[in-house]
């Protein structure tokens, strides 16, 4: 058996994969965020799954040497990092908006329309055509389309 994790997350080949990458990076966790957080001087450490949120000091540490360390916990392990632009940074599905001395939330929604859908006259299942349409009609009824 064999577990590959990836950058972009977890590759799961057999039912236990999931449970057994969970313990390991609970195990990493246990024994080398304590470590980080004495050295990098971070405030607080969230996971879910595989995205990692890490706020850190900025006086005491930066981006790239958190980075390195984490690249350094195994070798099957390849952690990227996404900073935070214009004080705000996307985890998840919240939008954070760091606005001293507080934090602010909002949702955040991925922009996952891409205007394509397939072609009437294509060799697909009719119902494939029209799950399409039921879609779009079932986001305009449903979803807030504001723009904020």
């Amino acid at each position: 058996m064999e577990i590959l994790i990836q950058e972009d997350g977890l590759t799961m080949g057999v039912p236990t994969s999931g449970l057994l990458a969970e313990c390991f990076l609970q195990h990493l966790e246990h024994i080398h965020i304590p470590l980080q957080s004495d050295k990098h001087k971070i405030v607080r450490y969230f996971r879910y799954v595989d995205d990692i949120l890490i706020i850190y000091d900025t006086n005491h540490s930066n981006v790239h040497n958190i980075l390195d360390d984490c690249n350094t916990l195994h070798p099957k392990l390849k952690f990227t990092a996404e900073q935070e632009t214009n004080s705000q940074l996307n985890f998840l599905d919240i939008t954070i908006h760091r606005v001293p001395p507080n934090w602010e939330y909002a949702i955040y929604r991925k922009r996952t329309f891409t205007d394509t859908i397939i072609p009437y006259n294509s060799n697909h299942p009719n119902q494939h055509k029209y799950a399409t349409v039921k879609f779009l009609y079932n986001k305009l009824n449903t979803y807030d389309l504001r723009e904020d």
